[in-house]
């Protein structure tokens, strides 16, 4: 049976003052930090002058999400133990090799965009595809995440009788980070992604406290029996390889290459990093995001070894809960003092409104920096590209708000929902990338057919491939890991553009520099004058 709800009280309001001080606090300090934009530049990347510690946390605020505040300790509780821990190691790998190989390629290019790479090496045509794939696959998985937002916040209200609708919330939610967003860019982003990290994590850490003295050492050991604190998962069998996400060679070598696409290839991610003031800087701080994720990791997941213990083990039907993702912040307004769930709750508000923000403000700037380019010979002015970047960012909070309603509590795990979705597209955009730097006769054409044949080929992957595994005795058709989908779409790419461009002459040579000393179609960027290290 499910712990009765605490009653209505004024004491448990107090709960919800501290939510609103944040939310109206988080939006002023943004907006006093970021200054004021001039050009789009500065509010794309901050005329790339944040200093590496706070991009490294922006980063981190902008992939964890609700996603991984209540996915982790629901999925640590539930058996998977330790493995996002695991899978976190495959990240760092990942992101060493982002920060050497594309980091560089980036911030010596001078571009506010990853996608204007592949506009240099092949042309505006897969700049702008590439762009265009992005903003449509953010559109989908910031959707999951948005949606995932609106759980807390609902089990909250419902506290103090203000029973809503999940739509309701995701639109309060969204209209106050668009406040900061539109008027603060990047900078408003960063520093509050910052503020927002120490929050939620901090959260973390306080929840780490009250079970740790809750439980005492015997809860520790119970859940250490139970295979609660596991690390590796050493199944080897194919079967669970390919379909398990916390396989180790799936965290491993899947998690390396799903980070490479979603830390190198993903203008949400590199945005951040081509704001930071040098080459060196921007590689510090991807490096560093890797160490902090894998620390978040093992705090959410150590919440969830000890729910387990609190809780004695007892399934998320015997507590009354809809699934395991409502787990987490059911402790927080059940099993926590009021104030301290309510800092709690606004640590959740936070990584929300942290990778609502992210998302908005890199859309916009793909929109401008690539789309816009891609298919109009006349750019505006800077004053107009401000205009037009601002107003995009509020278009983008519109349909994402939609796509966050259209999703339900059927949606299943929200956490490997959103890595789902991602894999889709992410084998496509790494693989333009891959293409550039290792195919040195591919061309235009060759990257676009690469591109769309890839995306063809892991869309029947991800909805039409099944393996069967055998779980509790029964036969239970299984999708591919998603981890794994990412290294299987840059293989195709690589072979579909390599095969297309053995069949037509080989371009110009790499370096080649055309009008003002930009790298033309068929050169590789690498070659062209170095940029600030």
């Amino acid at each position: 049976m499910r712990r009765p709800a605490f009653r209505y009280s004024s004491v448990r309001q107090l709960d919800l003052v501290v939510v609103v001080v944040y939310l109206v606090a988080i939006a002023v300090i943004g907006l006093r930090l970021a200054g004021r934009q001039k050009t789009a530049t500065d509010y794309f990347v901050g005329e790339s002058h944040m200093p590496w510690w706070t991009v490294s946390f922006s980063v981190v605020a902008t992939e964890t999400s609700v996603l991984t505040v209540i996915s982790v300790p629901g999925g640590a509780y539930s058996g998977q133990a330790f493995g996002n821990v695991e899978l976190a190691l495959g990240y760092v790998i990942g992101r060493v090799v982002v920060a050497t190989v594309l980091i560089p390629l980036y911030k010596r290019g001078g571009f506010v965009s990853a996608y204007q790479y592949l506009g240099s090496r092949f042309g505006p045509k897969l700049q702008g595809l590439a762009a265009v794939t992005f903003v449509f696959t953010r559109l989908l998985a910031e959707g999951v995440r948005l949606f995932a937002s609106a759980i807390p916040i609902r089990l909250l209200l419902d506290e103090f009788g203000l029973h809503t609708s999940y739509r309701t919330v995701i639109i309060v939610l969204t209209v106050i980070t668009v406040v900061y967003t539109y008027l603060g860019g990047i900078k408003a982003v960063i520093w509050t992604d910052a503020l927002q990290m120490g929050l939620y994590l901090g959260g973390a850490v306080l929840a780490i406290a009250v079970l740790s003295g809750q439980v005492g050492a015997d809860g520790f050991s119970r859940a250490l029996h139970a295979g609660r604190f596991r690390l590796f998962d050493t199944d080897f069998g194919l079967a669970h390889i390919l379909t398990s996400p916390f396989a180790l060679p799936t965290a491993i070598v899947g998690g390396a290459v799903f980070a490479m696409a979603s830390h190198g290839s993903d203008q949400l991610i590199v945005q951040r990093i081509l704001a930071t003031r040098s080459l060196r800087d921007g590689q510090k701080a991807m490096i560093a995001s890797g160490i902090f994720v894998t620390l978040q990791f093992a705090a959410f997941s150590l919440v969830g070894a000890l729910l387990w213990s609190h809780n004695h083990g007892r399934s998320f039907t015997d507590l009354g809960l809809g699934s395991s993702d409502n787990l987490y912040p059911d402790f927080i307004l059940h099993g926590l003092p009021v104030v301290i769930s309510g800092l709690l709750v606004a640590g959740i508000l936070g990584a929300a409104m942290g990778s609502l923000s992210s998302a908005l403000n890199s859309m916009s700037n793909s929109t401008v920096a690539d789309i816009i380019h891609s298919f109009f010979r006349r750019m505006p002015s800077e004053e107009a590209l401000l205009g037009l970047a601002r107003l995009m960012t509020l278009v983008w909070a519109v349909l994402m708000a939609v796509f966050a309603c259209a999703f339900s509590t059927g949606t299943g795990n929200v956490y490997l929902t959103g890595l789902t979705i991602a894999g889709y597209t992410y084998g496509a955009l790494l693989g333009a990338f891959l293409l550039g730097r290792v195919v040195r006769r591919a061309g235009e054409t060759d990257s676009i057919v690469a591109f769309l044949a890839t995306v063809g080929v892991m869309t029947y992957l991800v909805r039409g491939v099944k393996i069967e595994v055998t779980v509790a005795g029964a036969t239970v058709p299984t999708a591919i890991a998603a981890q794994w989908l990412v290294p299987i779409g840059v293989l195709v790419t690589l072979v579909v553009g390599g095969l297309t461009s053995l069949l037509h002459r080989a371009p110009e040579p790499a370096g080649t520099l055309v009008g003002d000393g930009e790298p033309g179609p068929g050169a590789d960027p690498a070659a062209a004058p170095a940029g600030r290290e």
